[in-house]
């Protein structure tokens, strides 16, 4: 049981790993009055997106809009969908998906999906599912931002709050530089958790009790728990070193 009630549990993208994720939540044991967040991309990559999907809509849980979950209804509000918009969302894990929800996503679902934010204040903390564009002001940005943004956020030298720590998920921990597989990464005002559970080379799906500064994580293919300190677990990243080669093309 955690040392103070009332936590502030976030979760990173969890792609469809519904088992990995009732193993990080049995760990993190969340109570009725714990607030759990999660930073978007429920779907896609994994086997099980409609079981994570039902489970975090079942239990009202905070959930951000992700950039697979963009993907997904960008798709679908689009009458005349494109072949390569398809097969991008297909090829990114869509398929996976489909799957999923035996080729049906209920109309539920997708309304629930229309509803997620792109982002919550809580005041010192601000989530977000990928970051923000420091070029630009917090007002005139939109979901192709809060979704999508990699090294314009990640290089920047100063933090884009005063007083408010950004945590975010949809690039993945180990193509930073000098992060290895399962660790955080941290850079000016901001904290990334997206440690890539579906990426063969890490398996690591990450929770993190902001309250007690502690990080929980399963690996979602060998079934193997791990708690550390908020401080064991992350490493400073230097915003001049950040090149992410190929990372535009990663959804």
């Amino acid at each position: 049981m955690s040392a103070n009630s009332h936590r502030q549990i976030v979760i990173g993208d969890v792609h469809g790993y519904y088992e990995g994720l009732m193993t990080l939540l049995s760990a993190i044991a969340p109570c009725c009055d714990d607030q759990v967040y999660f930073l978007g991309d429920l779907i896609d990559r994994g086997p099980q997106s409609a079981q994570v999907v039902d489970f975090v809509k079942s239990n009202s849980y905070n959930c951000l809009l992700g950039n697979h979950e963009q993907m997904l209804l960008n798709i679908l509000s689009n009458q005349q969908i494109s072949t390569p918009t398809l097969q991008a969302w297909l090829y990114s894990g869509g398929q996976a998906t489909l799957a999923s929800y035996q080729q049906t996503i209920p109309e539920e679902h997708l309304e629930w999906f229309k509803s997620l934010p792109t982002h919550l204040d809580l005041g010192d903390i601000w989530l977000v599912h990928a970051g923000v564009d420091p070029s630009m002001p917090l007002e005139e940005q939109t979901a192709d931002q809060f979704c999508w943004v990699r090294e314009e956020f990640h290089r920047a030298k100063q933090p884009y709050f005063a007083d408010k720590l950004i945590i975010a998920g949809h690039t993945i921990t180990f193509t930073l530089p000098g992060v290895t597989p399962g660790k955080l990464a941290q850079g000016a005002g901001w904290l990334n958790i997206d440690t890539g559970a579906y990426h063969p080379r890490s398996g690591w799906l990450t929770g993190v009790d902001m309250t007690n500064r502690l990080v929980y994580q399963v690996h979602v293919f060998q079934n193997h728990l791990r708690t550390l300190s908020l401080e064991e677990a992350v490493i400073n990243v230097e915003p001049t070193k950040i090149g992410l080669v190929g990372s535009r093309r990663r959804r």
